[in-house]
């Protein structure tokens, strides 16, 4: 079990270069246990291919990743093994910008199906998994329902739900609002929240600044690639030392 004083996860020197085009330049960060960490930039900054590089979407030109005691280096002696980059994806959940369920599923379904074919779970021990989890985020009643029959703020929170019953060490947020109306983002993000309340570390991709000012123990600025500002919400929204940081948080904000 990992040392509630030690990070949850670690990145050193992180660089995703594709062809001349460097996306991430040497990125390197911890993260504590139970924290909720925002990552906030303009687009084309380098916040989505981080949280991808986490878990190998994309695979990082070089630098180590570690998650919960399993590390991944790229660039130092042999590259990771598939075993290797699966114990490390086992320790995160990712929610995306699209809900990508499966339409011939049910709710239920498409909760419990990681469970069964990836834990290699009971059908009856994962329903009663995947019915927990969506009593989380409030779905109960909608587990018989087709994705097509729910909501887009429904949608997603079925997909925070199958990311939650395989019980990971860490969420991973990539702009799960961006794709919703004002107030289905609202649902979501009050999910979000109270995942924050319970405890569950996570790393937010997003460009809501209420959560990021609100909901977090920490908001990075990525700019070109790099880690331009890092600390408590009110410093960087309040009294960045980033120029950038400063214009990027006034606009957002305007």
């Amino acid at each position: 079990m990992l040392d509630q004083a030690q990070p949850i996860i670690r990145v050193t020197d992180l660089h995703k270069s594709y062809a001349d085009i460097e996306v991430l330049r040497g990125i390197s960060l911890t993260v504590a246990p139970g924290s909720v960490v925002s990552v906030i930039g303009a687009s084309g900054s380098g916040k989505s291919t981080f949280l991808r590089c986490l878990n190998f979407l994309e695979r990082p030109t070089s630098g180590t990743i570690a998650i919960d005691g399993e590390s991944a280096s790229i660039g130092h002696g042999p590259a990771p093994s598939a075993r290797n980059i699966a114990r490390l994806r086992s320790k995160l959940g990712m929610v995306f910008q699209q809900f990508n369920l499966w339409p011939h599923m049910t709710v239920l379904g498409n909760v419990t199906e990681g469970l069964t074919q990836v834990k290699r779970m009971g059908r009856k021990e994962a329903a009663e998994i995947g019915r927990h989890f969506l009593t989380k985020v409030n779905l109960l009643n909608k587990q018989d329902e087709y994705p097509a029959k729910l909501s887009g703020g429904q949608q997603q929170r079925v997909a925070i739900a199958r990311a939650l019953a395989m019980q990971p060490k860490v969420m991973l947020f990539d702009e799960a609002t961006s794709s919703l109306d004002p107030e289905l983002t609202i649902e979501v993000l009050e999910v979000m929240r109270a995942l924050a309340n319970d405890g569950m570390t996570m790393l937010v991709v997003t460009h809501e600044m209420g959560f990021a000012r609100d909901a977090s123990d920490r908001v990075i600025f990525l700019h070109n690639g790099r880690i331009e500002e890092d600390g408590a919400p009110d410093k960087v929204f309040l009294a960045p030392s980033s120029e950038r940081c400063q214009k990027f948080i006034s606009s957002a904000l305007s």
